[in-house]
């Protein structure tokens, strides 16, 4: 039934996931079917290959992130003067 109204009217994809800034993984409401953002952008069926890339690309974002968050707060406190 759930895939009859998909085929019907379309997928309701929402984001399930944020991997990184462009990266995001999308689940239908309706029909659970789960696509990812493709190398170019496009959106592809969220394969266990794919997974497992999104899960990589997770972790090294988040290291980033988190390194860059400790270089400004650094970086700030070196920068104030107080006269």
């Amino acid at each position: 039934m759930k895939e009859i109204h998909c085929k019907m009217f379309g997928h309701d994809y929402n984001i399930s996931r944020n991997v990184t800034y462009h990266v995001k993984e999308y689940t239908c409401s309706k029909c659970n079917k789960q696509l990812t953002t493709g190398v170019s952008g496009e959106l592809v069926t969220l394969t266990p290959k794919f997974k497992e890339i999104n899960d990589v690309l997770e972790r090294i974002h988040a290291k980033r992130n988190k390194k860059k968050s400790r270089e400004k707060i650094l970086f700030e406190n070196l920068l104030i003067f107080k006269h």
